[in-house]
């Protein structure tokens, strides 16, 4: 009897450690089963949808895919295609969207320290990858919000929101949906965003400005470089937008400068590849970028030129 009662108690404590198995880690270099993998995104409802303040989210660290998991399941070009050629992206799954005897769809954010994403990507009823697209990333426009995701139709969308001068808002929006035959997200309707700015709304415009070259400086009302006092002496806050080519090269950067000179101030900022140099006169400023500022800003421009000082008109 006593055989007996010893022999069902180690039954039972192998059964529990059995089905409190540890999970395998997706942050290792370690292969893993697909299904591990599908499993680290969290099932979602019949529909998700993501804020771009998701990007700014610290994530922990143990729910990281490292990239030699990742590329397992998902081609190396794809993340060439989405612009990461020399560096790899920090990987947290999101979300998982499933379509019973069809398709699944995970969402997944993508960041390092020049550009942060959140992409989906399609995979058919065997888990195999079919293609992947970029859902939502981020622009530097204080002016704008983006949401993305997925509805009940299993369409995808991108909505973006701009808050303009005058207290409305306008908004845009693309709706894609997966071709099985083509293998890819195809765009199915777009509301065009009526972005055109005719006035600026500035973000720091109530900052102090008792320091000499606190001012505003400009070209017109949609190029603008606004400075204000810093926190601590020998720095300033500033604002930047810019707009060239009739609008279809945008910049715009928030940040604080620190004076290397008596007329010279740069901006740098760590994980910021962007290092940018403000140079005063009495009536203007000069704007030169010595590292690279392409996060900021469109491809075919930069932060340069001279805006000149605006005179202050107490409200």
């Amino acid at each position: 009897m006593f055989r007996y009662i010893i022999l069902v108690l180690v039954l039972f404590v192998t059964s529990v450690n059995c089905k409190e198995k540890k999970k395998p880690s997706l942050s290792g270099s370690e292969p893993v089963a697909v299904e591990d993998f599908m499993a680290s995104f969290e099932l979602a409802a019949l529909s998700v949808s993501f804020n771009d303040s998701l990007l700014l989210r610290k994530e922990k660290d143990s729910s990281q895919i490292s990239y030699r998991v990742f590329k397992q399941f998902v081609p190396d070009s794809i993340l060439h295609h989405l612009s990461w050629r020399k560096t790899k992206p920090k990987i947290f799954p999101l979300k998982r969207v499933e379509i019973k005897n069809q398709e699944s769809y995970l969402f997944v954010k993508l960041i390092d320290a020049n550009q942060k994403m959140i992409v989906v990507m399609c995979f058919d009823q065997e888990n195999r990858f079919l293609s992947a697209m970029p859902l939502l990333k981020l622009d530097d426009r204080v002016s704008t919000n983006q949401i993305s995701g997925m509805d009940r139709k299993y369409s995808i969308f991108k909505t973006t929101f701009l808050k303009k001068a005058d207290g409305s808002t306008g908004e845009g929006s693309e709706v894609y949906v997966f071709s099985a035959d083509a293998k890819q997200f195809i765009l199915i309707m777009t509301d065009a965003l009526d972005d055109k700015i005719t006035e600026i709304v500035n973000p720091i415009d109530t900052l102090p400005r008792k320091n000499k070259y606190s001012a505003d400086y400009s070209k017109d009302k949609v190029n603008l470089v606004s400075v204000r006092d810093g926190i601590r002496a020998g720095s300033i806050n500033f604002f930047i937008h810019f707009e060239k080519n009739s609008g279809n090269c945008i910049g715009e950067l928030k940040g604080v400068a620190r004076f290397t000179s008596s007329r010279t101030a740069i901006f740098r900022q760590a994980g910021d590849p962007c290092v940018l140099q403000l140079t005063f006169s009495s009536n203007s400023v000069s704007l030169k970028e010595i590292e690279a500022c392409g996060s900021h800003r469109d491809v075919k421009c930069a932060f340069e030129g001279s805006f000149v000082r605006k005179k202050f008109k107490k409200k």
